[in-house]
C-alpha cells in the first residue's frame, strides 16, 4: 500500500512538473506576443501582463512537488556530509517535518483566501478583471500536492527507500 501511495504521489508530482514547464513556455510566448503588440503594432495589451504573472506563479507552485521529488531545492549539505548517517537521517526527518508543517499552514491559509475570493467574487483591479480564484487555485493545488509529496518522503525515510 505504501509503495502504491508513493508511486501515485510521484506520478502526480511528475505531471505537475510537466504542467509547470508548459506554463513557463506559455508565459514566454505571451511575453513575446506582448512585445510585438506593444512595440511593433503599437496596440494596447490588456490581458497579457496578468497572464504572464499568473502563469509564472502557477508554474512555481505546481512545480514545487516535482522539485521536492527530485531533491532539486537549494540546500547546504556541508553539515550532512560531516555527520554520521544516523544524525543525517534525523536531520532529514527534521527538515521534512518542518517543510510539511510550513506547507500545510500555507495550504490552509491559501484555501481560506481562495474560499473568500470565490464567495466574494473578487477580481483583479485591472481592465481584464480576472477572477482571483484563477491565480489562487494553482497555489492551493501546488501546496496541497507538496504536502502529499512530503508524506511520501516520510514513507521513504521510514522505509529507507530512495
Amino acid at each position: 500500500m505504501t509503495r502504491r501511495y508513493i508511486a501515485l504521489v510521484e506520478m502526480l508530482s511528475r505531471a505537475c512538473g510537466v504542467l509547470s514547464a508548459l506554463l513557463l513556455i506559455a508565459a514566454m510566448v505571451v511575453v513575446c506576443e506582448m512585445i510585438v503588440m506593444r512595440y511593433v503594432l503599437r496596440a494596447a495589451t490588456v490581458w497579457q501582463t496578468e497572464a504572464v504573472v499568473f502563469s509564472a506563479t502557477a508554474a512555481i507552485f505546481l512545480g514545487a512537488p516535482y522539485v521536492l521529488l527530485k531533491k532539486g531545492h537549494v540546500g547546504v549539505d556541508v553539515i550532512q556530509m560531516l555527520v554520521k548517517p544516523k544524525t543525517r537521517k534525523r536531520l532529514e526527518w527534521i527538515g521534512a517535518v518542518l517543510g510539511f508543517v510550513f506547507c500545510a499552514v500555507m495550504a490552509v491559509a491559501t484555501a481560506i483566501h481562495l474560499t473568500e475570493a470565490i464567495e466574494g467574487g473578487w477580481t483583479t483591479p485591472s481592465v481584464a478583471a480576472v477572477p482571483l480564484w484563477m491565480p489562487l487555485s494553482p497555489m492551493f493545488v501546488g501546496l496541497f500536492l507538496l504536502c502529499l509529496q512530503y508524506t511520501a518522503e516520510f514513507a521513504k525515510l521510514a522505509g529507507d527507500q530512495s
